[in-house]
């Protein structure tokens, strides 16, 4: 939701469609994976993400909830160069394995955030629902606590004057526990 305004007034046409044909390419890539993943029970880092006129990050903590699923709560900000946003983000994951340490994931969520006008832009609240897919590496079966990862959330925010879909990709980097 907060990359949401930019990409979805700055991207052409034909960036959106690339997008989603990656977006397409990579859902039918990773479920050739049939196998399950073991869910870390604990993970807690960072999540990078950014875009040419808009950064951000979000603590990140991941709760295992089976050997199959967990839930990832994000609390972050972005900056824009007309507004700055705090957001705190909710998201149930199914992992699947693909390879040894090579997992992907995919799940529903929500996010609320409060937007800050800079300049002509209003302050806001905001509500979105949508999901996060992406892959992963997890270090462990080498004997190093580190979750490496890149996924991309598409949200649709439903309340709040900065309405309407959008999406954001990040690279996030956790440590297990």
């Amino acid at each position: 939701m907060l990359f949401w305004y930019n990409y979805r007034y700055s991207m052409s046409k034909q960036m959106k469609t690339d997008m989603k044909n990656l977006l397409l390419g990579l859902l039918a890539v990773c479920t050739i994976g049939t196998g399950y993943s073991q869910v870390n029970p604990h993970a807690i880092g960072v999540r990078l993400n950014g875009s040419p006129s808009l950064y951000g990050a979000e603590f990140s903590f991941q709760l295992g909830v089976t050997e199959r699923n967990r839930f990832e709560f994000d609390l972050g900000g972005r900056s824009h160069k007309n507004w700055s946003s705090v957001s705190l983000t909710a998201i149930f994951h199914w992992d699947f394995n693909i390879l040894q340490g090579w997992n992907w994931f995919v799940g529903p969520g929500a996010q609320v955030s409060h937007f800050i006008g800079k300049n002509v832009y209003e302050n806001d609240f905001g509500v979105s629902l949508g999901g996060q897919i992406g892959m992963e590496y997890d270090f462990n079966h080498l004997n190093a606590p580190i979750l490496v990862g890149v996924d991309i959330r598409p949200m649709f925010n439903f309340i709040g004057s900065y309405g309407g879909f959008g999406y954001g990709t990040a690279l996030s980097c956790r440590y297990t526990f």
